[in-house]
């Protein structure tokens, strides 16, 4: 069926009828307007990205599904970095002619079931016809007890640096797919369906074990240079202990250039923070308990030492924290800010 046929109010009803409704919405997808509450106590967080077909992903590589998926998660990670619960979003479409249907409707299940996975609810939005590429616009809304957000500028020296899962795995998958190579399942999947860090976020906050935190969407380098321009202040980052999962290693063993993908590729989405040696025994309880890696990687140092990179044989040198900026880089599927 073509989206024409079904119009754009039917289809909005489709997913007025697909979306749940529950704690804190008053009035949801119907109205000009959601009305939403927050629990007493706590302050609303808010952040935005656009995903535009042929900058930020590629329809011949990812199915309908796990871009709706994606573009969910990608912005929940922004609340899981600042120790937030995500609570609602709202969803801005701009679809082609040669969109489906059928295709759409793929798009909102997996948009939808990622948006349950995470207890939030989908809460308004608005659609309308692109002469171009597929465009996705995603705002998501979460809250965090007062006083307990995390932030880039709370870093100070002598503080570990922690970073969640693995790293280099969604960039390796990316470059794979842009040389036409197979791609190994699982690494296709952190590239196509990255997960956010919600839970970890949380109980970092709730227990006030990360000083400053951020999301890796840039890639390590560029995302760690945020928080030590934020919090005036340097680090030393240990190469070999940066955490590479067996599929990424075993690339690596054929190409050891591929470990730049580890330091600069992005869109790991994983967890980066600071926390105080103080607290290395209660991050490990956390760590088992969440059934998530949590790696230590560097040390916070003094803002006249700059971003610094150990690397295996000893060697150090000044790293280069400068992420992929839309505006200076001409590419393919570049990552989210």
């Amino acid at each position: 069926m073509k989206l024409g046929d079904l119009g754009e109010f039917g289809f909005i009803e489709r997913i007025r009828a697909a979306a749940a409704s529950g704690e804190g919405v008053c009035s949801g997808i119907g109205d000009d307007c959601a009305v939403l509450e927050l629990p007493p106590g706590h302050r609303l967080l808010t952040t935005k990205d656009l995903l535009i077909e042929g900058i930020h992903f590629d329809r011949a590589w990812i199915d309908s599904r796990c871009l709706g998926r994606k573009s969910v998660s990608v912005n929940v990670s922004d609340i899981a970095a600042m120790g937030g619960r995500p609570r609602h979003l709202y969803l801005g479409l701009g679809v082609p002619n040669d969109f489906s249907v059928e295709q759409l409707q793929l798009f909102m299940d997996g948009f939808l079931e990622a948006v349950s996975e995470y207890g939030a609810f989908l809460v308004g939005g608005d659609t309308c016809r692109s002469p171009g590429p597929l465009l996705i616009s995603v705002t998501a809304e979460g809250s965090v007890p007062a006083g307990r957000e995390i932030c880039r500028a709370g870093a100070s020296v002598g503080q570990d640096i922690y970073v969640s899962g693995t790293l280099g795995d969604s960039a390796l998958a990316l470059s794979r797919l842009g040389a036409g190579m197979s791609v190994d399942p699982w690494l296709a999947s952190r590239h196509h369906d990255p997960t956010a860090r919600v839970a970890l976020g949380q109980a970092l906050a709730e227990k006030g074990l990360a000083a400053a935190m951020i999301d890796v969407s840039d890639g390590l380098l560029a995302d760690l240079g945020h928080i030590l321009k934020a919090s005036a202040v340097g680090a030393l980052l240990e190469e070999r202990q940066l955490p590479l999962s067996k599929a990424f290693r075993a690339v690596l063993e054929q190409d050891l250039q591929q470990m730049q993908l580890a330091l600069s590729g992005g869109e790991d989405y994983e967890l980066l923070f600071t926390a105080s040696p103080e607290r290395r025994a209660e991050l490990d309880v956390l760590a088992r308990s969440l059934d998530l890696s949590l790696t230590r990687i560097g040390i916070v140092t003094s803002a006249g030492d700059g971003l610094r990179l150990r690397h295996v044989d000893g060697h150090v040198r000044h790293a280069d924290s400068r992420g992929f900026n839309h505006f200076a880089n001409s590419g393919h599927t570049n990552p989210q800010q």
